[in-house]
This record gives C-alpha cells, structure tokens and sequence, in this order.
C-alpha cells in the first residue's frame, strides 16, 4: 500500500481529520460515521474513562458524573495553556487534555486505513493570538509538541485558509484570483490566492498565496457576547447591589458565558464569592438563579443552548434560551436584529480585516473572481452580508462548512511529504 498523507483540522468547535490513500483524498469517519468530531473531552469519574466528541456532549448531559472541557483550542498562546486544571483526584495541564484529543484523532486515522500514521500536517489559524508573534510562537510550538507525544513523528503546519484553497483548487476549471474566507469557532481567516488546474502540480505554491490575515474571532466568541447580552442580566449581570453603589461583579458572568473558562465557576472558592455576591446583591432572586446553575454543573449546557440559538438564527427570525431546571426557569428571547447588534462589532473586525487582506495582495475588489466560503460561522446572515459586499462582482462557492480544511491539509501533507 503506497503511504497515507494526513491533514487534522483541530477546531475550536469542531474537527476533522483528512487523508490521502493511493492519491484520493477523503474525511475520515471520527465517530458514529460522521466526518465531524465536536472537540469536547470528557473524564467520567464514575467509570474512570475519558471520552470524545459528541460522546463527550452526551455523557455530560446525561449528569454523568465528571468533567467535560470544550473549546481547547482556545487556550493555545493564552496564559491557560500551561496551566493545570484539577480532574477529581489529580490535577492535568490543559496541553496534556489537548495531547489527549489528538491522540484520538490519530487512533481514529490509523483505523480508517489500518495502517501506521506517523506523518501530519496540522492546521492552524493565521494568528493564534493577535498582535503578539511571540505567544503566537509558542502557540503553535505547543500543539507541535502535543502531536510529537501522541506519536507523530514528522509534523508540518499549514494556514487554515491555505488548506481550505487547495480543497477548493480540486474543482476550478480555470484560473482563478480567490478570496478564501475561513470562519470557525475561535478564528477568522482570509486569504488571496491564485488558483487553477495547471498550478494545483506545482510542487511549490508560495508565489501564488498572496495574502494571508487573520484576527481571533469566531463562532465562540459570538456565543459570548448573545449570553452577555441576552442571558446574562437574568441572572444578575449588570444589576446592582442593595446600597445601588454599583454594579454586581461582572468576572464570573463573563466566565460562565465562555466556553474554556466555565469550569472556573464550579471551584469552592468560586462558591464562596457567589454566596457572598448574593447577600449584597439587590436582585438575590437573579443571582440565586446562578448559583442553581452552578450547582447543577449546567454550564455548558447553557452555552450550548446558546450556541443553539445562534445557529437557528441564522435561517430563523428569534430564537429562544429556554432553562428548565428543578430549581430555575427562565427563558430569553432572541431576536436577530438582536444578534446582529450583539455582534456587529466584531463583524466590523472581520471585514476590516478581510479588506486589509486585500490590500496587502495589493489587489482590487473586481480583481477578486471567486469568493471561497467555508466554517460554520460564515453561516451567519451578517457575517456573509458585510464580506459578501466587499466584492460584488465575484463568483460565490460555498465549501464544505466543516470539512473543506481537513482535506486541503491531507492535499498539503501528500505534497510536502509525498
């Protein structure tokens, strides 16, 4: 059997892994056949074991004792990403839990083909971290030190927008100046390349990638802001305390609305300052809500119930947070003038960033023909909106939302290491 070229797309949300067995490129089924892996690891502490993906998801709320951890990838080039977080009776360092997940998705590759995988491209976003190479630096030695201990023993990096244009390069009929647009979970990408049958041979395509930008925004952070926004203030965000001095702490409304820093909340110390936030508090009543839902670990099941409603959204006209706990019930509707609103400030980012990306290839808009769409949060009506009319006269490919990275990157490994 001629050697296998793997890509894995280590999302924020989600991932996927790409392969190229005797010169075809496809996704490799990560669970249950679907080509999709939610990156969420959970440890049950009832049985010991440590699962993933939607697995995970289910175990957790299912209210399986444990811990679930979602949205790692987030901790890359942040002060997290070092530090270790306590698992019932020890305590693990986040890059270990990352290790982890990507030991599973290389123990998923190396069953599709039944074969010993030791070489990948691994994606990566344009900037880990924004305006500071160094954490940027380190980001991405980190993850390259987590696949090294998963048993990867020749590792490549590839732009996720990059990955994404040699995905897209495999249907273009004619040459073609593209836009590449990759929006996932915690980055937005973008970059300018020339693309064509006659150039997807070439073994060296430096010259033709003429711009790549990127800025730390994306499907999470949009989830934030709709809980801070939307879902926070029922439980007593923004209201004041008695003596109506100032406002409630915001720090453990912020966590509690963020993926990666949940589990914060769950501390005893945490507890602690809640019991006594709520003592001060004017509206107790709110701030009781949010100590049932602490209690209840029903954190990320709020954020996903967030998440949910962004997603709907997008097809729908409101959408609904509905909590029914045997302690609270509340609901908060959502509105997607309400979204747009939330989030437009960081869609003007976005595009910002989209036109610098331009610049910088130091070409026009009309110069651009085709618009290569691809990650979930390009689904966004707004998103696509505003960076849609950047370039009016250009063609319009969607790309498969979740896929189109992993096997541009397996493409990539078949030609770095074929």
């Amino acid at each position: 059997m001629r050697p296998a070229f793997a890509g894995i797309d280590f999302g924020t949300s989600n991932s996927t892994v790409g392969v190229v067995r005797n010169g075809q490129p496809h996704l490799v089924a990560l669970e249950g056949g679907q080509v999709t892996l939610p990156s969420a690891v959970f440890f049950n502490f009832e049985d010991g074991r440590i699962c993933f993906g939607r697995q995970a998801i289910a175990n957790y709320t299912d209210s399986v004792e444990g811990r679930l951890m979602r949205s790692l990838k987030s901790v890359l080039g942040s002060s997290l990403a070092h530090e270790k977080t306590r698992i019932k009776a020890r305590s693990i360092g986040f890059m270990e839990i990352i290790g982890l997940f990507l030991g599973h998705l290389r123990k998923k590759l190396e069953e599709d083909g039944g074969d010993l995988v030791e070489t990948v491209v691994l994606g990566r976003p344009v900037q880990f971290v924004d305006d500071d190479p160094q954490a940027d630096a380190n980001a991405q030695s980190d993850l390259e030190k987590a696949a090294h201990a998963q048993g990867f023993k020749h590792i490549a990096f590839q732009f996720e927008p990059i990955a994404a244009a040699l995905d897209y390069e495999q249907r273009v009929t004619r040459e073609e100046l593209a836009l590449i647009i990759d929006m996932g979970g915690g980055t937005s990408d973008f970059s300018v390349v020339r693309v064509s049958p006659e150039r997807a041979r070439l073994p060296d395509r430096k010259d033709d990638i003429l711009a790549s930008r990127g800025v730390h925004i994306g499907g999470t952070d949009f989830d934030r802001l709709l809980s801070i926004a939307h879902v926070m203030p029922q439980l007593g965000y923004l209201t004041q305390t008695k003596d109506g001095k100032r406002n409630l702490p915001a720090s453990y409304f912020i966590d509690l609305a963020t993926w990666q820093r949940i589990n914060l909340v769950y501390t005893a110390k945490a507890m602690t300052h809640l019991r006594q936030i709520r003592y001060e508090a004017a509206r107790a009543d709110l701030v009781d809500r949010f100590i049932h839902i602490v209690e209840h670990r029903y954190g990320h099941a709020l954020a996903a119930l967030v998440e949910k409603a962004k997603i709907e959204l997008t097809g729908l006209s409101s959408a609904e947070v509905a909590v029914r706990l045997s302690d609270v019930e509340f609901a908060a509707e959502i509105a997607r003038d309400g979204l747009d609103a939330t989030i437009a400030r960081d869609i003007g980012r976005v595009t910002a960033t989209v036109a610098e990306t331009m610049r910088d290839a130091q070409v026009k808009p009309s110069d651009i023909t085709a618009v290569f769409l691809t990650g979930g949060s390009t689904a966004i009506p707004l998103a696509r909106r505003e960076i849609l009319a950047l370039v009016p006269q250009a063609s319009v490919i969607d790309g498969d939302m979740f896929g189109s990275v992993g096997l541009g990157l397996a493409l990539d490994a078949q030609r770095k290491f074929g």
